[in-house]
């Protein structure tokens, strides 16, 4: 079984690994220059789930490499102590220790954990000793409308508490108005705020018009010194889609090509399916290569994800499906 998922316990902290953006100036030169052509964009997204068909044991080392790519995620008004320490435990065995001894993977974790600021904490002591790092989702989440002064300071406290990446939301109507001047000082503001934490920026792409707004809302932000670009909340009532992610992908190599940094992507909200992750990994592959395929440069912003990969892989060791409410999340 092919695949390469390193034990150290630094190993999925991003700044252990690759050296981060510092950003640069705006160039509106270059973003103004973006073009995005719609409907060749979603020709291409539309040949993606056919293109590559991975079976048996590459399909299993496939589904291993998704996990370790995963932010396990909870964002509920109703989260409790009790269900984040469930959680970060599921982080810790993300499939059963039998399964993952005969599949040759043991020790295997989840990229991170993401939660709301108020359980950082008990997060962080739940993974303590473990490497796995916390995330937390700030600046207003998911709207980003507070004032900016509080923003910021959520961000402070969040990395305080223990959070080593901060899941940021952008003001959709910079995007909106195309006031990029005020995008990139938001972002650069929100970057310094997070001092040594990595910083995601998540664009909220179902909210921002058109492809063309995405390209430039995803240069904007790598600009501005993004760590990772992320497409949605999750709250959106669109997330994150093949043609949207085609282009922050594009994006993230434009930017690669011009400054020699390499930014993460992370896709979230509505990515439930082993074959949707399957199907992800590959574009991955595809348009930026190998080096992408590790928890410092690429993640899924999910749950119930873990639990159908669970199930898939029970499958290729028993021959037998179980039952969905075997594989509880949290």
């Amino acid at each position: 079984m092919q695949t390469t998922i390193q034990q150290d316990a630094t190993h999925q902290l991003p700044q252990a690994v690759e050296p981060r953006n510092p950003g640069m100036e705006l160039d509106l030169d270059w973003v103004q220059a973006v073009q995005a052509n719609t409907s060749a964009i979603e020709r291409r997204a539309k040949t993606l789930p056919g293109r590559r068909s991975v079976k048996k044991e590459h399909q299993a080392a496939w589904l291993l490499k998704a996990i370790s790519l995963i932010d396990l995620t909870t964002l509920s008004g109703d989260d409790t102590e009790g269900r984040v320490k469930r959680l970060c435990a599921k982080a810790k065995q993300p499939v059963r220790e039998e399964l993952l001894e005969t599949l040759g993977m043991s020790g295997l974790t989840t990229g991170a954990i993401c939660v709301y600021h108020d359980m950082i904490e008990t997060a962080v002591t739940a993974l303590d000793g473990t490497g796995i790092p916390v995330a937390a989702v700030s600046t207003g989440f998911p709207a980003g409308l507070s004032p900016f002064h509080l923003r910021v300071e959520e961000i402070r406290q969040s990395v305080a508490a223990g959070a080593a990446e901060i899941d940021i939301v952008i003001t959709r109507r910079h995007v909106l108005q195309g006031n990029w001047q005020a995008l990139y000082d938001e972002m650069k503001a929100f970057r310094e705020a997070c001092g040594d934490a990595h910083v995601k920026a998540i664009l909220a792409t179902g909210e921002l018009g058109t492809l063309r707004n995405v390209y430039k809302a995803s240069l904007v932000c790598m600009m501005a010194g993004a760590d990772f670009i992320k497409t949605s909340t999750g709250k959106e009532s669109v997330n994150a889609t093949l043609p949207v992610s085609l282009v922050m992908i594009r994006a993230i190599r434009d930017y690669y090509d011009r400054t020699g940094y390499r930014v993460g992507y992370k896709p979230a909200g509505g990515i439930s399916k082993a074959k949707d992750a399957l199907v992800y990994l590959s574009l991955i592959k595809d348009e930026l290569g190998d080096r992408w395929l590790q928890p410092d440069l690429f993640r899924f912003g999910a749950s119930s994800l873990l639990g159908d990969i669970e199930r898939q892989l029970e499958h290729r060791v028993t021959g037998k499906y179980s039952a969905g409410h075997r594989h509880a999340i949290g």
